[in-house]
This record gives C-alpha cells, sequence and structure tokens, in this order.
C-alpha cells in the first residue's frame, strides 16, 4: 500500500508542497525576526536621533543590567498585532527612500506626529508591550521611590495604563506646542458655542477687563479660569460680576480664595475704586487680614466658556504633554495651592510652554491641591 502511494504523482506534489510551505514558512519567521533586531531597526541614517536617544536612558543601561530592545517596546506579541505592526512597518522604508526624515531639522518637524502616534497605539492597546516587562501584579509599591510608591495605587484603582503617565521614557520628548495651540484652539470653539442662557461661565485665557461695553482702555486683567456670573451683553462684550479675596494692605490684585495665592484678577487704579468690600477674616496660619471682594466689569464675550471641565481637560493635556515625560504624572493633590507656584515656575523653562499656557497649568494645579478641597 504504502509502495503504491509513493508512485502516485499527486502525493510527491503534495510533498513538495508541504516542503516548500515549511521553507517558506522558516524563511518568514527568520526574516520577521531579523527585522525586528535593534541592529536592524537602527540600520537606517534616519534612525540616529532615537539611537542617541535611546542609549541615553534607562532602557538601554542600568544599575539591573537589563536591556529593553526596540521590539519589546514597538512591536506587540499578540500574533495578529505583531504582524499588523510588521506590516505597517513597510511605509518606514518609503519614507527611508525618499528622505522623509534625512535631516536633523526634517526629523523634530515629525517628531510629534510619530510619537503622538506611538503613544495613540499603546493607550490603545493598554500598553501592551510596556506590560510585557511591567505589571501591577509584578511590583513590589512599597520597594519604589515615595512619588510611585503614592501614584501607582491610584494609577490601579483608575485603570490608568502606562503611557498615561510615562512618556519620554527611551526618547526625549517632542516639542508639545503644537498639541498645545491646538487644544486652545478647541477651547476657544467651546467657548464660542456656550449658550447664551449660560450665566456661570470661566476664563479661557487671560483677558483685558474694561469699565464699560465700549471703553478701548483696559483696567486690569481677568486671569485664566477665574469664575465669572454674567449680568448683561453688549458691543460683543459681557459685563461679569467677579467674586474673591484681597490681602489686606494689597490693592492691585485679589485671588480665588483666602491665603492661597491664586490670581483671579489684576487691577487697574480704576478698577481699584470700583471694589466691592464685604466680610474680614484673618488667616490663623499667618495672621493675615483679608477681605472678600468683588468687582463688576466687561470683558470680550468670546474668553469665556460655561463648561468648567473642558478648561480643565485642556490644562490637564497641559500637564500630562509637557511633566509626564521627566517624572511620571505628579498628584494635584501633591503639593498645596501656594506651593504650586514654585513648582510650575521651576519646571515651566524645560518646557515648550508659553506663559499663558503656565498660567492655565497654574491655575488649575493651584485650584486642586492639597488644601483646596473646601473651596
Amino acid at each position: 500500500m504504502a509502495g503504491s502511494l509513493f508512485k502516485k504523482p499527486w502525493f510527491w506534489i503534495l510533498l513538495l508542497g508541504a516542503l516548500l510551505g515549511v521553507a517558506a514558512l522558516g524563511v518568514t519567521v527568520t526574516v520577521l525576526h531579523k527585522t525586528s533586531s535593534t541592529e536592524f531597526c537602527v540600520s537606517c541614517h534616519s534612525m540616529q536621533t532615537p539611537l542617541a536617544e535611546y542609549q541615553g536612558s534607562v532602557h538601554f543601561q542600568n544599575p539591573k543590567g537589563i536591556r529593553a530592545e526596540c521590539a519589546d517596546c514597538h512591536i506587540p506579541n499578540e500574533p495578529t498585532a505583531y504582524l499588523w505592526t510588521k506590516i505597517r512597518a513597510v511605509k518606514d522604508i518609503y519614507h527611508e527612500a525618499i528622505g522623509t526624515l534625512d535631516s536633523p531639522e526634517k526629523y523634530e518637524s515629525h517628531k510629534l506626529r510619530m510619537a503622538q502616534s506611538v503613544w495613540d497605539q499603546l493607550k490603545a492597546n493598554d500598553s501592551a508591550t510596556c506590560r510585557s516587562c511591567h505589571s501591577y501584579e509584578a511590583m513590589d509599591v512599597l520597594a519604589q521611590r515615595p512619588n510611585a510608591r503614592a501614584e501607582h495605587p491610584v494609577a490601579i484603582k483608575e485603570g490608568q495604563t502606562c503611557i498615561d503617565c510615562h512618556r519620554g521614557v527611551a526618547h526625549i520628548m517632542p516639542d508639545m506646542s503644537e498639541l498645545a495651540a491646538a487644544g486652545a484652539s478647541e477651547l476657544a470653539q467651546a467657548a464660542a458655542q456656550t449658550p447664551a442662557s449660560v450665566t456661570t461661565r470661566y476664563a479661557i485665557a487671560t483677558t483685558p477687563l474694561y469699565l464699560d461695553a465700549k471703553a478701548e482702555a483696559n483696567e486690569g486683567n481677568l486671569m485664566p479660569s477665574t469664575q465669572v456670573e454674567v449680568l448683561a451683553n453688549e458691543n460683543g462684550r459681557a459685563q461679569v460680576r467677579i467674586e474673591g479675596w484681597q490681602q489686606d494692605g494689597v490693592s492691585e490684585v485679589f485671588y480665588a480664595a483666602p491665603g492661597k495665592r491664586i490670581l483671579s484678577v489684576l487691577l487697574g487704579d480704576k478698577a481699584k475704586a470700583q471694589l466691592t468690600t464685604g466680610q474680614s477674616e484673618t488667616d490663623s496660619a499667618t495672621n493675615l487680614t483679608w477681605h472678600q471682594v468683588s468687582l463688576t466689569a466687561w470683558v470680550d464675550q468670546s474668553q469665556l466658556i460655561g463648561e468648567q471641565e473642558k478648561l480643565w481637560q485642556y490644562a490637564a493635556n497641559l500637564m500630562s504633554n509637557n511633566c509626564t515625560g521627566c517624572h511620571g504624572l505628579t498628584a494635584l493633590d501633591h503639593f498645596n495651592a501656594n506651593q504650586w507656584i514654585g513648582v510650575i515656575k521651576g519646571m515651566e523653562s524645560r518646557t515648550s510652554l508659553t506663559p499663558e499656557q503656565a498660567r492655565m497649568l497654574t491655575q488649575y494645579v493651584q485650584k486642586h491641591a492639597s488644601d483646596m478641597a473646601a473651596h
């Protein structure tokens, strides 16, 4: 029976097909494996910059002698995702051929787009490649540094994924100003769509104050995120009432809460004269007296938004995009409102934040600080 089988032409065709299939599978696996190696990944000229960044990171060299290769971070282990990633990588050959990244200037101009693509992928797959080495279950949280020891339990509880807090762990963060500008534009569009019936609003940026609807000269500035009550609308401006607290003897400014240096309004001389003063209280910690004040003024209606949550989402993105590359996402209640001022000022020069964006970020962290729950 077996001898007669060997005489059948179709048997040899099937056997040859099987052998060719095994050979093809072996070649495919070998090619996929070789093209996933770090040596292959950095062989292109355009990869010299990311190679240098990677070699300066803890993922390349560390006290434990554990090295994460390119594939460990960029290629998922799950078979379907693995193959899809390899197929998508064909575009890199095309861009290398046409010189998309063949100079440092070109690389920097595309860096944010490339980084955002990786971040989006990690967000979508729950940081699958990160979790192939790091898992909450395997962490000895109590042995971690104080900040990580505080943040990881929160991340576990809230279902956060690695890339929410850890960007720039293997490569230098790109210039994030483009993302911040896009966020500010979206915020302005949302402000323009605020229904006229919404009277409680918030400043989306530092906004000039006027003492009447048609005045050309401003008499101070409303600071980002400050809450106002809209009283009337005229000439593209909104008449608003602003409430806050003023330190005894300091007339040029008032704040969001007594004892907290959360700027609400910067006042010109004429605006000072129109302040209405209410109750007073003494801060037991500093023995300073604070007066409750209010001011009625006019601001450009386009600078006011009705949804505070959209304001905070914009500010949270500023923090995530500019702060996580160095030390993860610091808990908002890690500092009190006054301490946050020095923290932001100290870090501002290391980010791509504009002064206006830094003001918004300062307002966000201060108003969510450890001592602001009561307010």
